[in-house]
């Protein structure tokens, strides 16, 4: 094994973990819907509003971070965002009211907001000829997050004697404990990425090549999106994004209340959506060989076909509805990372960080819209009707790319 060869990849390595960390953290909350609901007397629409606090400040940061990265460097502005987010962690182990709890969901969404529009640019400057393939592993082991997570609140929420007995020695023992390792662990991770990834960094890898004139103003950032191919690039994504994260945010209390599976069923197929992210590693590198749109539309449509038939086959049983979710795990996860070196490819060097922020503000704050808006479609129609919105959205991100495709 040429071990030297693999510590080149230190870089991608302690990013991506940071990632997972992130994600882990995000997808800790869906599952506890329930049990917030129980614990404090509210409604879907009051947890999902919460939720969607956490991705509005968290869309909110893509761009701030983005720019502020192309002017202090990558690994200040990641390590910052990582123990925001591990700090917020720790501070739920106090027993606060519901307005606390969904205040601490803000300061952790700050926080893991400032890592991938960040992480996207630097990753390329690091991996030039590898792109996708970098993206696409950074992406898997973060969405490996969604799948530990679910499990993670199982254990904690609904441990065995032999595991209670150790987690009553943690502060906060019951599910607050998660949100106590969790953030121990975040903070453990950032300071090894501090002190580690500088030393591993090619010159003007952190910040990319020394620009000629002024800092680039908000107008020129915005100046890119002219390009009306890139703006209805853009516009598919945010619909794709939208579909995305009301379907995560919801699906635990979708297969449980509108397809009559038990909680733990309902779980387990939760995990599968995530447990398939490893077809990153796969559409990364078939779009740095096929061409970035070919492998972007195949992914979206599999996503549009996969929601259409969560809604129409509710009542199909488990093994049906988790082929249906493991479908729409594959062609979302495999969009991802195609997603993020198209956007670097498409935008100018001088701007890509906070370029990448923009589209990442948008896309992500249409995502942090969703919860709130499935949730309040939930409370007066029903979860069907919520997620057909979810499936129409998912099927207009489809049909744009794919035209963006045959007029390449």
């Amino acid at each position: 094994m040429d071990f030297r060869r693999l510590a080149g990849y230190d870089v991608l390595l302690l990013t991506a973990v940071l990632w997972f960390l992130g994600k882990f953290l995000r997808y800790a909350f869906p599952p506890l819907f329930e049990a917030l609901q129980a614990s404090y007397g509210v409604s879907n629409a009051a947890v999902g509003t919460a939720y969607t606090g956490f991705m509005l400040v968290y869309a909110l940061m893509q761009f701030p971070s983005g720019a502020l990265a192309d002017r202090v460097g990558a690994v200040r502005v990641i390590v910052a965002g990582a123990a925001v987010a591990g700090i917020g962690a720790l501070a739920l182990v106090a027993d606060t009211p519901f307005l606390a709890l969904a205040a601490l969901m803000l300061v952790i969404g700050g926080g893991t907001g400032a890592h991938k529009t960040v992480a996207v640019r630097l990753l390329a400057r690091v991996y030039p000829a590898r792109t996708g393939r970098a993206l696409g592993a950074h992406d898997t082991i973060g969405a490996l997050g969604g799948v530990a997570a679910p499990t993670a609140v199982v254990l904690f929420v609904s441990a065995p004697p032999a595991l209670a007995a150790l987690l009553d020695r943690l502060p906060g023992a019951d599910w607050r404990g998660l949100f106590v390792v969790s953030g121990l662990v975040v903070l453990a991770v950032a300071a090894a990425f501090a002190v580690r990834v500088p030393k591993r960094l090619p010159e003007n890898a952190d910040r990319g090549e020394p620009r000629e004139g002024p800092e680039p103003t908000a107008r020129e950032y915005l100046a890119s999106f002219r390009d009306r191919r890139l703006t209805a690039f853009v516009l598919a994504t945010v619909a794709a994004s939208f579909a995305y994260n009301g379907a995560v945010a919801f699906f635990p209390l979708y297969l449980s209340r509108a397809a009559g599976l038990s909680t733990s069923t309902a779980s387990l197929l939760y995990s599968v959506l995530f447990a398939v992210t490893f077809v990153q590693l796969v559409s990364g590198d078939l779009s740095d060989r096929l061409g970035r749109f070919p492998v972007m539309a195949v992914a979206l449509g599999l996503a549009a076909v996969s929601l259409v038939g969560v809604v129409l086959l509710v009542d199909a049983g488990p093994i049906v509805l988790g082929v249906l979710v493991a479908a729409l795990g594959l062609g979302s996860h495999g969009y991802r990372p195609v997603r993020g070196a198209y956007l670097v490819e498409a935008l100018p060097d001088r701007i890509a960080g906070g370029g990448i922020g923009v589209v990442r503000t948008l896309l992500m704050g249409a995502g942090a819209l969703a919860p709130g808006i499935v949730g309040a479609i939930a409370d007066v129609a029903g979860f069907r009707p919520a997620f057909a919105l979810l499936a129409g959205s998912t099927t207009l991100a489809a049909v744009v790319v794919t035209g963006l495709w045959a007029t390449e």
